[in-house]
């Protein structure tokens, strides 16, 4: 993402008066009076996204888009407002880019000072944590669609943060359930320099322990940053020496993952941050009814939906399903119905998502995927759970230490 919007500037891209087609049982009707803005009641959305520096040495043949996150976003407003005019309720979001290195704080309190009661937070942890505690005590439910880390759903977790993207310990475990299935148990852990390569990996290890494969050896990367030109060089080397079923990658910044794939010294597979991966979605899913969504993004953003498209789409379809549900576009009612156990919400892979009322983790499959096939959904048979078979991934309630408050 080469450009931001002006540190504060925040941008209204849908309202109630964005109209879409609509289908009626014959001889339905609605009169213009319906749609008339003073007769909705307004629930506002914030959108909040922290720009990432990326590092310089990256191919550039791939570049994220420049929408990536605000179209699923769009998108999910739309769908709220073609349920929403029926009634009388208007959806309206608004968008802030922060720059790379730019406090997000400041132009988060301007939209809830403005009267934004649900927030799209697209923020590293820290500042995840920082919004969410600047808030405390308020009328705000935050919704967290791209901080993996478990810290946020144990020790610091917090009630007014609900998690849309899984956290690494439940895409690890959704990665190690497949591998483990397949009797591919024995892996060699490759992990790169990043603090977050090091959180990877460690998931990575307690996803082993949890469903009895083995790690049986560990290398770290440290051949720099750019392996464009000398891995076909290294890489045969750096893995000789081990016996192994699986490689598994820890590189989150994608620095060097992409480069060990037919560049070990034994015939193995590459799964983990590269290779393998596990994801929320995937161009080419499309069980279980998301070909329609697939088709409606492409049709409306004229490229594919990423996951973190498909994650902002479904934090604010929550917040619509908790508008419908409860007839209401009151806060109060609202948020209870979206921590009620009753809540679910259709996200297209098969099973209800519902959120986990000890850490307020959205519960879903993940798909295993490779660049152009999806590969499995995981939970995989024959892994279960007394509660859902979903909370088999990630933290399980005995193991928390979340305290919500």
């Amino acid at each position: 993402m080469s450009s931001a919007m002006p540190m504060g500037r925040i941008r209204i891209v849908a309202s109630a008066m964005f109209m879409s087609a609509v289908l009626l049982p014959a001889g339905a009707f609605i009169s213009a009076a319906a749609f008339a803005q003073g007769d909705l009641a307004q629930i506002r959305i914030g959108y909040v996204r922290q720009l990432a520096a990326r590092p310089p040495n990256l191919s550039n043949l791939i570049e994220p888009p420049e929408d990536e996150g605000f179209a699923g976003g769009r998108l999910s407003v739309r769908d709220n407002n073609t349920t929403g005019r029926f009634l009388s309720q208007s959806f309206t979001l608004e968008e802030l880019d922060v720059a790379v290195g730019e406090d997000a704080l400041p132009g988060f309190i301007r939209m809830v000072d403005a009267g934004t009661n649900f927030f799209v937070l697209d923020v590293p942890a820290d500042v995840l944590l920082e919004m969410s505690d600047a808030v405390r005590g308020k009328n705000i439910v935050i919704f967290n669609v791209s901080a993996t880390d478990d810290r946020l759903r144990d020790e610091d977790c917090r009630q007014n943060i609900m998690h849309i993207v899984p956290s690494r310990s439940m895409y690890s475990d959704a990665l190690a359930q497949f591998l483990v299935w397949k009797k591919w148990r024995n892996w060699l852990l490759v992990t790169g320099p990043e603090e977050r390569d090091k959180l990877f990996a460690d998931a990575v290890r307690k996803s082993a322990r949890k469903f009895g494969a083995k790690v049986v050896d560990e290398r770290n990367w440290d051949f720099g940053a750019d392996a464009r030109r000398t891995a076909q060089a290294e890489v045969p080397a750096f893995t000789q020496g081990v016996d192994y079923d699986m490689l598994i990658v820890a590189d989150e910044f994608g620095v060097f993952g992409e480069y060990l794939m037919f560049r070990t010294w034994d015939p193995r597979p590459v799964a983990g941050t590269q290779g393998l991966n596990p994801s929320t979605w995937h161009l080419t899913h499309e069980q279980w009814g998301s070909a329609q969504l697939q088709s409606r993004f492409v049709k409306t953003n004229k490229r594919r939906m990423t996951a973190l498209d498909y994650q902002a789409w479904a934090a604010i379809r929550a917040i619509g399903e908790a508008a419908t549900r409860t007839s209401s576009a009151d806060f109060g009612e609202m948020e209870a119905y979206l921590q009620n156990p009753e809540f679910e919400l259709a996200g297209f892979k098969g099973l209800p998502l519902t959120f986990r009322d000890w850490n307020w983790q959205l519960r879903q499959p993940i798909l295993l995927v490779q660049p152009a096939a999806l590969v499995s959904v995981s939970p995989q048979p024959g892994f279960l759970h007394q509660r859902s078979v979903l909370d088999t991934m990630g933290l399980d309630k005995k193991e928390s230490n979340c305290t919500l408050n």
